[in-house]
């Protein structure tokens, strides 16, 4: 049994950790671009961005999560949430929109995506130096939940944090009210028009630039709860963006570029393949080693790769993806 809770702590909750971050991340790369068919690369920037943005305001305010029962960095989160949707914004119309005028070629959005991020990067680390920083400021700590196991043979409990049940909470929240916006909404149903067809949507009466604005909040928005929650449960760090990027594109393609529900699933294939990748099997193999062959019950180490090596796991899955399914899972556009 304690084989198996290890199993739950280091696969089951850091897959679904993992999978959820990426799954907020994708949905924003996916909705950008299906409303204006490019790839945003400065995506993961702007999740480092909100992640930042909610850590000068717990310096600025600490303490004040206690008031309502919550750690200051959560209670923080919606007012960073609105200035990453503006950042979005501001970035579309300074950026992307003279670009849009001209009626450039997807790849110049791309390459102007790039130097975006470059932007982004240099900013945060001018402002917030090149160190990690806890998020929990003012005396406050992150809470840690033991639950124990109802079996005798079982001495470990399965722990989970207090940001990581704040994630899946406000995980499910997000995709639900997205669903609900897409499916339900006058904008929403514009939305998903101009991502079939922008030509026939414009024709229609549909102001696109509006559309535009409102992608920008949403991605804006989603990418500050994600940059958040992850600098919560571990650090904030300025390269964080370097950690995210290939995993949400990955999670982005798996699941089906321009697919938002494809985004969702494609970020836990990707968040449960890298857990399960770096994951010492010769753990649960321990009670069965005596009769297993002598070569792999001595086997001090199953991994199918390195902790260090993590980040080659999505690379394997994008490229993978690409050759084998290039429109994803769910049939997503071609890019």
């Amino acid at each position: 049994m304690n084989e198996l809770v290890f199993f739950i702590n280091n696969v089951i909750v850091a897959g679904s950790v993992s999978g959820s971050i990426y799954a907020i991340g994708a949905i924003g790369v996916t909705l950008v671009f299906s409303i204006m068919r490019f790839a945003h690369f400065a995506h993961a920037d702007m999740m480092t961005f909100g992640a930042f943005m909610v850590l000068l305001l717990t310096m600025a305010f600490p303490g004040v999560g206690g008031v309502v029962g919550l750690p200051t960095p959560v209670v923080m989160l919606p007012l960073a949430i609105v200035l990453t949707a503006l950042l979005a914004v501001g970035i579309d119309k300074a950026f992307y929109k003279p670009l849009r005028a001209h009626g450039v070629k997807p790849i110049v959005m791309v390459i102007g995506s790039l130097g975006v991020t470059l932007m982004l990067q240099g900013l945060i680390r001018l402002f917030s130096g090149t160190s990690a920083q806890n998020l929990y400021l003012a005396g406050e700590r992150k809470e840690i939940y033991r639950l124990e196991v109802p079996f005798e043979l079982a001495t470990r409990p399965i722990t989970i944090t207090e940001p990581q049940i704040i994630l899946f909470i406000l995980t499910i929240v997000s995709v639900v009210g997205l669903h609900l916006f897409l499916n339900r909404t006058r904008l929403g149903k514009a939305m998903r028009a101009m991502s079939d067809n922008p030509d026939l949507a414009r024709s229609s009466g549909i102001n696109t630039n509006h559309i535009v604005a409102v992608t920008w909040v949403i991605a804006g928005g989603l990418a500050a709860i994600a940059g958040t929650l992850l600098s919560l449960d571990v650090t904030f760090k300025p390269d964080l963006s370097f950690f995210l990027l290939l995993p949400i594109f990955a999670a982005a393609i798996v699941g089906g570029v321009g697919h938002p529900y494809g985004a969702i699933a494609g970020g836990f294939v990707v968040g449960f393949a890298e857990t399960l990748a770096v994951f010492n099997w010769s753990v649960l193999l321990r009670p069965f080693r005596d009769s297993l062959p002598e070569w792999l019950a001595q086997a001090g180490n199953l991994a199918f790769v390195g902790t260090e090596y993590k980040i080659v796991v999505p690379f394997f899955i994008l490229v993978a993806i690409l050759v084998w399914r290039p429109t994803g899972l769910f049939k997503g556009k071609v890019i």
